[in-house]
């Protein structure tokens, strides 16, 4: 594992992203934003779940008028994304934005764009220029021949200088690519060529496990490298599940402690309890737990307290009978029926006592 690169330390609300602050989980609303209440029930949610920066959708007025509301209900930053109208984005700040996110290149005239500067300067609030493949400017997929990674970079370097030649430093930047390889040249890349800090992402990774595949290993490549300071998990699906996706991608590489890291075995012809489902029942019952602890799930006695004595607790399977034990050392027997039940008494007990 790489020592962490160095950046400058942004404020995003009551969160700071880069410098030596912790890496942050974001991730995006899937609710038309104007909706308050389900829009506000999804990040509380979020939330909950280990989430430390939200993103919504301004496509209109509407729902930058309600960022205002949505803001006095929820405990975590909140970010507006704007495509093409400086004005929803100059709206989101009025209304309270603790950030905003624009691909500069789409607002408009550096007129607009300076506009958009003096607000976040006024309100003192960052703004993530947000550099997608899908967006790079056609003089540069001219130049490159299709949007690499060299396209990004030079993308992103030409909004900075935007920004900076109108004396705006508060940034943050992503890079983001649906190709893992081009996003990982990508950041390698920018984190050569400045210090603001980075926000990770593949983007359109795919639905469940696509995308999961995907962000592990771009997201984990680079921050094994020590590049980024901010990471989303983009999924089809449930944002929760990108919340979820990226505290274990952290928590697999030692970058965060939150809730229970669950150690299970593959079943084989050793196996003798209903072990896929057991490891289910308890993963489920282990989702609303954020102390952070290991549990390990395990089939016999060989996998078992052995090669799970890190473990704080865990079971090993027999036959029809699975044994708990803390680190390492058996302590009961019990049925298995009984499995899911003991094993989490005895969580509790450690989380309690």
């Amino acid at each position: 594992m790489k020592k962490r690169r160095k950046t400058r330390k942004i404020t995003v609300g009551n969160t700071a992203v880069g410098g030596d602050s912790p890496i942050s989980v974001q991730s995006m609303t899937n609710t038309k934003t104007y909706d308050i209440e389900n829009t506000v029930s999804q990040i509380l949610k979020l939330e909950d779940a280990g989430c430390d920066i939200i993103r919504v959708a301004v496509p209109d007025e509407d729902s930058a008028i309600a960022i205002s509301k949505i803001k006095s209900q929820i405990h975590i930053p909140i970010v507006a994304d704007i495509q093409f109208d400086h004005r929803l984005a100059i709206e989101s700040i009025k209304y309270g934005a603790d950030a905003i996110r624009i691909n500069p290149g789409n607002i408009g005239s550096k007129d607009k764009i300076k506009q958009v500067v003096d607000y976040a300067k006024d309100y003192k609030i960052p703004i993530r220029i947000g550099i997608n493949s899908g967006s790079v400017e056609k003089d540069l997929i001219q130049k490159y021949g299709r949007p690499s990674a060299e396209a990004m970079v030079e993308s992103a370097l030409r909004h900075i200088n935007i920004l900076e030649d109108m004396n705006f430093s508060d940034i943050v930047l992503s890079l983001k690519s649906s190709d893992v390889i081009s996003g990982i040249m990508a950041y390698e890349m920018i984190a050569d060529k400045t210090d603001y800090p980075l926000h990770l992402g593949i983007t359109e990774a795919g639905t469940f496990m696509a995308g999961t595949v995907k962000s592990a290993i771009g997201l984990g490549v680079l921050l094994y490298e020590g590049i980024g300071d901010t990471i989303r998990v983009s999924l089809t699906g449930e944002p929760l599940d990108e919340v979820r996706v990226g505290i274990e991608i952290l928590k697999s590489l030692n970058l965060k402690e939150y809730g229970v890291t669950l150690i299970s075995c593959p079943t084989c012809a050793r196996t003798e309890i209903d072990l896929i489902n057991i490891a289910k029942k308890v993963e489920e019952q282990l989702s609303s737990i954020k102390q952070p602890l290991k549990v390990a799930v395990m089939g016999c006695i060989v996998n078992g307290p052995g090669e799970a004595k890190e473990a704080d607790i865990g079971i090993a399977g027999g036959k029809k009978r699975v044994v708990i034990f803390k680190k390492g050392e058996i302590i009961k027997t019990v049925p298995e029926e009984d499995a899911v039940s003991e094993l989490m008494h005895e969580i509790y007990d450690i989380i309690n006592s």
